[in-house]
């Protein structure tokens, strides 16, 4: 039989009637003729407590432990939803990452997924099981310990099993109805996408839009895995969803797909930086090795021999890239001042039209101009453009950039 792999996220689970109504939809699937995996999330704040109580149990905590304990709310819910399943009449059971296995690497807490074997599975499947229900965000190491893939890991989850299932599509069952133009809460005027590449929701996703982890929109692509957002909410089971694919599957691409931003940012100045080769390395490397993500940088004109060095991290991670900096201050490289604004955010343009299509750039930067937006840092790719403003203005560059690219009106 051919197989589909549906995943639950944690609105779609939080209690026992929508796991009743998660379930009543995995019945349909399964009348239609499919083997179906279903990965399933913690239910809604329960990783968070999990999270919590380890911190207050121990806050220089083994990771080996944390992982153990976080990891077990998928358990829960795997296991209730196969009992949901059974009570419907159902050939259901539930599997951890372990009994697959989901093999990963070592890297407690943050792991990859390295292999997944069928063979478990499709034995079962054999013997007249229509359903494994499989605890997502979780896998075992080498040394034979359980791992977790990190925050959203069970989007990758979904995704790495339908790769290796050869699943016919992936299903993400979410609390939204597919990928919009933008963020509806933002601007009234935001559209639900029939269709969007890979390039592009992997663009989106990590310039802050929620509604996939980066990491599953990287693995579908490489691996052609056919990715369909839908919500759980919606009462038609059959709702069209939004389908993540191939740019060769979407018959005419608008210039841009969507308006993406993110308000957890920060911008980071070094002032008067000796302009000399290998600076950059030191700093970046410093930073890299600190765990800082550095996404934006800009490099001021050289003048006496000195630069100033500016570049875009989460808010989150400031007191470890200033920890990282002041290392190296005075040893490796000489600043005057480490200068910090707190209060900007990033606004960013997406769509694959933007390779042949000129001029993109210089309409995003007169609409924001007309608006008075100043621009404080600009990166670009063959299909993003973002910017770094103030953050009071970026409800404001959102709504302008949606109306001057006539998003409203995107399929």
């Amino acid at each position: 039989m051919p197989t589909l792999v549906m995943k639950f996220g944690g609105t779609s689970v939080a209690n026992l009637d929508r796991i009743r109504r998660a379930a009543k939809r995995v019945g349909v699937e399964v009348a239609k003729g499919y083997d179906v995996i279903v990965i399933v999330s913690a239910m809604s704040g329960k990783t968070n407590e999990l999270v919590g109580w380890v911190g207050e149990t121990s806050p220089l905590f083994d990771a080996r432990e944390y992982d153990a304990v976080v990891s077990s709310g998928e358990n829960v819910t795997a296991g209730l939803m196969a009992l949901t399943l059974q009570e419907m009449n159902v050939p259901a059971r539930s599997w951890q990452g372990w009994q697959v296995p989901v093999q990963t690497t070592s890297a407690h807490s943050q792991a990859r997924i390295e292999d997944i074997p069928p063979e478990n599975i499709n034995a079962k499947f054999a013997e007249g099981m229509r359903v494994a229900v499989v605890a997502g965000f979780q896998g075992v190491s080498p040394e034979g310990r359980i791992t977790t893939l990190g925050r959203g890991g069970s989007d990758t989850t979904a995704v790495a099993f339908a790769a290796a299932f050869g699943a016919e599509r992936c299903d993400i069952y979410t609390d939204v109805d597919g990928v919009y133009t933008t963020d509806p809460r933002i601007c009234q005027k935001a559209r639900k996408l029939d269709k969007i590449a890979f390039e592009e929701m992997l663009e989106l996703a990590s310039l802050g839009a929620k509604v996939l982890q980066t990491r599953s929109v990287e693995l579908a692509m490489r691996y052609k895995v056919k990715l369909r957002v839908l919500s759980s909410f919606e009462e038609q089971s059959d709702a069209a969803g939004t389908l993540v694919c191939d740019e060769e599957e979407i018959m005419e691409s608008n210039v841009v797909a969507g308006v993406a931003y993110s308000r957890d940012e920060a911008q980071m100045t070094l002032r008067s930086v000796a302009d000399r080769p290998g600076i950059a390395s030191i700093i970046f490397g410093s930073l890299s090795e600190a765990g800082v993500n550095v996404d934006m940088i800009v490099q001021d004109i050289s003048e006496d021999g000195r630069t100033n060095m500016t570049f875009s991290l989460p808010t989150e991670q400031i007191q470890r890239a200033e920890t990282a900096m002041d290392a190296i201050k005075g040893n490796e490289i000489n600043y005057t001042d480490l200068v910090t604004d707190q209060d900007v955010a990033k606004v960013s343009v997406v769509g694959i039209g933007m390779r042949s299509q000129s001029g993109v750039a210089a309409k995003m930067f007169k609409v924001l101009s007309d608006e008075g937006i100043n621009i404080k840092v600009i990166t670009t790719s063959e299909i993003k453009i973002s910017v770094l403003v103030d953050r009071k203005y970026m409800e404001l560059a959102v709504q302008a950039l949606h109306d001057a690219f006539e998003l409203e009106n995107a399929a």
